[in-house]
């Protein structure tokens, strides 16, 4: 056991069975006041916050930035090996946040220590085959496409009608699906995201979709992330390529459309944005950049575990206890807001992607970012005048405490031909 290090406040550490206050990790300010709401969490509890899980399960919410370093920078002690949590004989097999917080599967996501490093050496590398000038073309056409389906009508719901679509098209073409394929992964993972009743069928179609385009790339190999991965990775079972093909695709769909959608949002409701909507290409990285300091699409992300007792800024952590990511709260730690003053520039030591070994893939990056960008310059070299079709203060949040996106954006826009009518 390490050391007890003293609490921030210089007060005595807090004994692991003092868990008064702990903040339930529900309720509707996550998605309508989260940075109040963290202010006050670190004001009572410090950078880290005892919760609740839905159903009675406890955790601890890491909010302070040099505590998210610690925390993510430290894979022995705080692995993302989600079998030592130590409430696993406690949790129904119906709990809701099973999917999200996951079970042990030889995939990236799910593996820790050299089985994700074996994992995440194959998956870094076919996404690194994938050409950045060959994928914005791509980006470009399937943007030009989604607004062709209604830039006539003058308006549009730019979520469901752009936003969403977009990341999915763009993967599934990276991935090996053909378009039709790719449109109706569009339509299953839009409604696993939904998380309605249809969320468990979806999730049986996403898995037989990925199934069938392993087989099918194992029969007759293309240009494309899923050939590589069979080609290249020895010793992978097909089994293996298919579930990270599976988790990277719908790991970079929500927060990739929700990074599209949050700007948007930015630059149309904030005076700073506005030359940007005649084409300021630079105004677009620097809303882009302060969307994931400000706004970030994955506001907690579950999780790492404790592999032995220790202290984290004052707190005595149980072996196997579940420790959530706070990024957005991390992100907005005075501390780091005060020294970096992120909204000024470009400075990118946000946590948005995570950090360290078991942070997003460069490569993973570099792709959502690629596809973000290009969608949204596209989307405001056509649709120059683009404005919201309601008033600002309608616009309202998915119900999440984990995911940070709007429910629709309703925008309007002077009608123009679809690029096919063009003179």
């Amino acid at each position: 056991m390490t050391t007890p290090e003293p609490a921030r406040d210089g007060g005595c550490p807090v004994r692991s069975g003092d868990r008064a206050g702990a903040v339930p990790l529900s309720g509707p300010r996550f998605h309508t006041d989260p940075h109040q709401l963290y202010r006050e969490m670190r004001r009572e509890h410090g950078p880290v916050v005892p919760v609740e899980l839905p159903g009675g399960f406890p955790a601890w919410l890491v909010i302070g930035y040099s505590e998210m370093h610690q925390v993510t920078s430290d894979p022995e002690l705080f692995p993302r090996d989600v079998s030592l949590w130590n409430q696993w004989e406690k949790v129904p097999a119906d709990w809701p946040l099973r999917p999200m917080i996951g079970q042990p599967m030889p995939s990236i996501y799910f593996t820790a220590g050299e089985a994700h490093r074996r994992h995440a050496t194959l998956v870094g590398a076919a996404l690194e085959e994938v050409d950045p000038v060959e994928l914005r073309g791509v980006c470009e056409e399937l943007a030009d496409r989604l607004i062709d389906s209604f830039c006539g009508r003058g308006e549009a719901e730019l979520l469901a009608e752009f936003a969403k679509p977009l990341p999915v098209l763009a993967l599934a073409r990276i991935v090996g699906f053909s378009d039709e394929e790719g449109a109706v992964l569009a339509r299953v993972l839009g409604e696993l995201a939904d998380g309605g009743e249809g969320a468990q069928r979806a999730y049986l179609a996403y898995m037989e979709q990925m199934q069938r385009l392993v087989k099918a790339k194992r029969a007759d190999p293309g240009d494309d992330v899923v050939s590589w991965m069979l080609a290249n990775g020895e010793g992978f079972t097909d089994e293996e390529v298919m579930l990270n093909v599976k988790d990277v695709t719908a790991a970079g769909f929500l927060p990739t459309a929700d990074w599209i959608g949050n700007t948007i949002r930015l630059m149309l409701t904030d005076d700073r944005f506005a030359a940007a909507l005649g084409g300021g290409r630079h105004s677009i990285g620097q809303a882009m950049n302060e969307v994931l300091w400000e706004d970030t699409p994955t506001q907690v992300l579950a999780g790492r575990w404790a592999a032995r007792d220790t202290f984290l800024s004052g707190r005595q952590i149980r072996s196997g206890d579940m420790l959530l990511l706070g990024l957005a709260a991390a992100n907005a730690d005075p501390l780091i807001q005060e020294q970096f003053a992120p909204s000024q520039g470009g400075n990118s030591a946000h946590f948005s992607f995570s950090h360290g070994e078991y942070r997003c893939p460069f490569p993973a990056q570099e792709i959502a970012e690629i596809i973000a960008r290009t969608g949204i310059e596209v989307m405001l070299d056509r649709l120059p005048d683009l404005d919201l079709a309601v008033p600002a203060r309608t616009l309202v949040r998915r119900p999440s405490s984990f995911l940070r996106g709007m429910t629709a954006v309703p925008v309007s826009f002077t009608p123009i031909p679809p690029t096919g009518d063009r003179p």
